[in-house]
């Protein structure tokens, strides 16, 4: 169970990281303040994923 928590963390920081990174650029063009509107879809998307690679880890691995 821990290996599967760690891993989860490990891809969630992964994916704040690039996501974090990559909103702001892609907001800019679009005359969309990146601070503001930029919190909102970087929360949407880091729980997707903590959600979709615990749960799916441990589907696979504890059933």
């Amino acid at each position: 169970m821990a290996i599967i928590i760690f891993f989860a963390i490990c891809m969630n920081i992964i994916a704040a990281a690039i996501s974090g990174t990559v909103i702001p650029f892609k907001l800019k063009p679009l005359n969309i303040y990146p601070a503001v509107a930029g919190s909102v879809i970087l929360t949407t998307v880091t729980d997707v994923v903590v959600f979709l690679v615990f749960l799916g880890l441990g589907a696979i691995f504890l059933v």
